[in-house]
């Protein structure tokens, strides 16, 4: 085999799906998808933005960048590509294949004028080296709801609830998702199709819990809110110890929220509550009794490059006034090498080349990382993997660039 054939990645056609598809699905252990599985995902697929590597007829590498809209601190909307189904058949490892995908990609993402873009890793070592940064973290929690309580605020007991049928309800659901994402920096604008992921519920997929069940919260006849859940029952010694499955849970108001909790902490013959990727600055957290029967764990989630640095970092607003001159080293993406003015505030920024000394010094991936205002700079200096060249000025960057609430990436892709 001709190691420079098989590492040329060319855009996908239509009639390769399936078989990279399939490359796909044995790059990551996977068996055969069910076939409403397997089409609901080529459904999502856009076909100009994925890619294919190939050796003969073998498909041997993968690769694809989702059309996605990102939140941003300061409530824009960014362009962001969402990179996604990336894998090399074991039997082409170490052949340059996924170096020259990601090559291939940044700089087809770069053309599209898209600042930004995120993934999910099944394996975080390998993204550092293409200027990915760990940006936003979730939570997962198994909760004994025989023994934890829930302090409850004023306005609860206003809020109706009732069950639904998730697919009848399911615009009324997207609209409260949807009035949420401008408020959270790193969650998702859902783009048409991505609102039935969430729908999506195969037996196999159960392990012999319910099908999906819906609650909606409801206040002056308008929908705040809802839950998306799984009950499965079990029984031991002492009686029920069933358990619910959280699958998603928005809220518009603290009242809604805590009326959700309260139900899912009172089904009857469940004992237990289950969540994950929950934002890490999740309410329930201040409702509960005892946090340590609660089990928090905390996980890694959204791994972020800043594809055009001035570009990206103009788009974002700042909590505190600064003027910083960022040294920033990105190997992958030369373009984005140099020093970088960043002038900004709560009302907008700029970002521009400059020539003047750098009060700063780091590469691509710690702006990554800082970038959602979830990972401080401060942080990062820590590890050693921020320099400051001016004095004061890490202090200064690491507060502006914060935010008031959590980053957030409630869905994978």
């Amino acid at each position: 085999m001709a190691t420079d054939r098989a590492t040329r990645p060319k855009v996908l056609r239509q009639d390769e799906w399936d078989r990279s598809y399939d490359t796909l699905l044995r790059t990551f252990g996977a068996g055969a998808r069910l076939a409403d599985e397997r089409e609901l995902d080529r459904s999502l697929t856009e076909f100009d933005r994925f890619l294919g590597v190939w050796d003969g007829d073998a498909c041997v590498g993968t690769a694809g960048a989702f059309r996605f809209r990102m939140t941003v601190p300061g409530g824009a909307s960014v362009p962001t590509a969402g990179v996604t189904r990336v894998g090399v058949a074991a039997t082409h490892r170490r052949r340059g294949v996924l170096t020259s995908m990601m090559r291939r990609q940044l700089d087809d993402i770069r053309a599209w004028g898209e600042p930004l873009a995120a993934l999910t890793a099944s394996e975080p070592a390998i993204y550092g080296r293409f200027g990915y940064g760990t940006a936003t973290y979730q939570l997962d929690a198994e909760i004994d709801t025989s023994r934890v309580t829930l302090a409850l605020p004023p306005g609860t007991d206003e809020v109706r609830l009732r069950y639904a049928a998730p697919a009848d309800e399911l615009a009324a659901c997207e609209t409260v998702y949807a009035a949420l994402v401008p408020h959270r920096p790193g969650m998702l604008a859902r783009q048409p199709g991505w609102e039935q992921v969430g729908l999506f519920d195969p037996e196999s997929r159960r392990d012999g819990a319910s099908p999906l069940q819906l609650v909606l919260a409801e206040r002056d006849g308008e929908v705040t809110g809802y839950a998306r859940f799984h009950t499965k029952l079990a029984w031991g010694t002492r009686g029920a110890e069933g358990t619910v499955r959280l699958r998603e849970l928005a809220a518009l108001d603290p009242a809604t929220e805590a009326a959700l909790w309260r139900f899912l902490f009172g089904i009857d013959l469940m004992t237990t509550l289950t969540m994950r990727g929950r934002a890490t600055d999740d309410a329930w957290q201040h409702l509960v009794s005892d946090i340590r029967h609660c089990e928090p764990r905390l996980r890694d989630i959204c791994y972020l490059r800043l594809v055009e640095v001035g570009a990206a970092l103009a788009a974002r607003t700042y909590q505190t006034p600064m003027d910083v001159v960022f040294e920033v080293e990105d190997a992958f993406c030369p373009w984005n090498a140099g020093r970088w003015r960043l002038t900004g505030d709560t009302k907008g920024a700029t970002c521009r080349r400059t020539e003047d000394k750098a009060d700063l010094a780091l590469s691509v991936r710690e702006l990554g990382a800082a970038y959602l205002g979830g990972v401080s700079l401060l942080s990062l200096a820590a590890a050693g993997r921020v320099r400051e060249l001016r004095q004061g000025a890490l202090a200064e960057a690491s507060v502006a660039f914060g935010s008031p609430v959590a980053p957030w990436l409630p869905h994978g892709f």
